[in-house]
C-alpha cells in the first residue's frame, strides 16, 4: 500500500510509520516539524527510517492548501493517516485561533486534496478529549450531548464532523479514531507519565493539579499501533472508534506505579486544577474489539517499566 502519515515524525505517527514500512509498505511522512516541542526530538524520531527506499519525507503545513494538493495528487495514495495537529489541552486555552487554524482548517485542506486526488480512504487521530466531563461511563462512541472543555477537544469533534460531511457528500472513507492517553517511548515531553518519569528520576518535583483523585484511561502506545494497523484491514465506510485500555488510574496510584519502577521517593507538589482538564476519560473498547480484534495487552505497570527503560537507555 501507499499511504501518507501526517504529523508523522510526531510519537503516535513514527510509531506506526514503524510498522508500516516493516510491513512492506511504501510510506510518505509529512510534517512541518514546529516548536510545539523541540524538532530535533521529531527529527530523532524518523531518522531510523532515512534510509528506507519505500520512505520518504516532506517538510509542509497543512494550513498550506496549495502544498497539500499537490502533494496528495491523483493516484499518489491508498490512505492518509491524519495525525497532523496542534496538540494539547491548556495550550489550546492559551491560543484558541491556532488550534482553529490548523486542527480545522489543516483538516479540512486533506479531506479537500483527498477529494481531488481521488484518495478514498482517510484514517484520522481524534480524542478522548471530545467527551469532556460526559457522566456516561465508560465512554462509549454513542454517548450522547458531548461537550468538550477546551479548544483542542472541540476541534478534534468538529474535524470528526467534517469527515462525516466528505463521507456523506464525497464518498470518502474515514475511520475517527478517539485514542485515550496513549503514552510510552517517544511520548511528548510535556505529557504527565513522561515528565512525572522525567522529574523522579532527576529528583525533581512533580506536580500534581488539583487533589490527585482525576483519573485517566492511560494506553500503551503498541496497542494503540495495532489498533490501527487492524483499521487497514476492514471496510471503515465512516465509523468513530475509541481506542484505549479501558482500565482508568488516578494519579495518585499512577504516582504509586513510577515510585515503584523507579525505585525512587517522588517529590509531589500539589497545583491548583486547571482550565480544561476532566475528572477521567474511560474507554468502551467493545466496538474496537468487535470491529478490530482490539484487545490492549500492556498493563499500567508493564507499560511504564517499559517506557522508564527506554528513557534511561537512550
Amino acid at each position: 500500500m501507499k499511504i501518507l502519515v501526517t504529523g508523522g515524525a510526531g510519537f503516535i505517527g513514527s510509531s506506526l510509520i514503524d510498522k508500516l514500512l516493516g510491513e512492506g509498505n511504501e510510506v510518505m511522512c509529512l510534517d512541518d516539524f514546529n516548536d510545539y516541542y523541540d524538532p530535533l526530538i521529531k527529527r530523532r524520531n524518523i531518522s531510523a527510517f532515512a534510509k528506507e527506499k519505500k520512505f520518504r519525507l516532506v517538510e509542509a503545513d497543512i494550513r498550506d492548501f496549495e502544498r497539500i494538493k499537490n502533494v496528495i495528487g491523483p493516484g499518489q495514495f491508498d490512505y492518509v493517516v491524519h495525525f497532523a495537529a496542534r496538540a494539547g489541552v491548556r495550550p489550546s486555552i492559551k491560543d484558541p485561533k491556532l488550534y482553529e487554524e490548523v486542527n480545522i482548517g489543516g483538516t479540512t485542506n486533506i479531506c479537500e486534496a483527498c477529494r481531488l486526488s481521488g484518495c478514498k480512504n482517510i484514517i484520522f487521530a481524534s480524542s478522548s478529549s471530545v467527551y469532556g466531563n460526559s457522566a456516561e461511563v465508560p465512554f462509549s462512541e454513542n454517548s450522547s450531548g458531548l461537550s468538550p472543555e477546551s479548544p483542542y477537544g472541540s476541534t478534534k469533534l468538529c474535524c470528526e464532523e467534517i469527515l462525516r460531511a466528505y463521507h456523506k457528500n464525497f464518498g470518502i472513507k474515514a475511520a475517527c479514531l478517539r485514542f485515550f492517553t496513549v503514552y510510552g517511548p517517544r511520548q511528548r515531553p510535556e505529557m504527565a507519565i513522561h515528565k512525572f518519569l522525567r522529574n523522579i528520576i532527576e529528583d525533581k518535583p512533580v506536580e500534581i493539579y488539583g487533589d490527585g483523585s482525576s483519573s485517566r484511561d492511560y494506553t500503551f502506545i503498541d496497542d494503540i499501533v495495532s489498533g490501527i494497523l487492524a483499521v487497514f484491514k476492514i471496510d471503515f465506510n465512516y465509523k468513530i472508534i475509541n481506542l484505549g485500555n479501558s482500565n482508568p488510574v488516578n494519579i495518585r496510584e499512577l504516582i504509586r506505579i513510577i515510585e515503584k519502577v523507579t525505585g525512587k521517593k517522588a517529590r509531589v507538589e500539589f497545583m491548583p486544577p486547571q482550565k480544561g482538564d476532566v475528572e477521567r476519560t474511560f474507554a468502551d473498547i467493545g466496538l474496537a474489539s468487535e470491529l478490530l480484534g482490539y484487545k490492549p495487552k500492556v498493563n499500567i505497570e508493564t507499560g511504564i517499566k517499559r517506557f522508564f527503560d527506554w528513557l534511561i537507555g537512550r
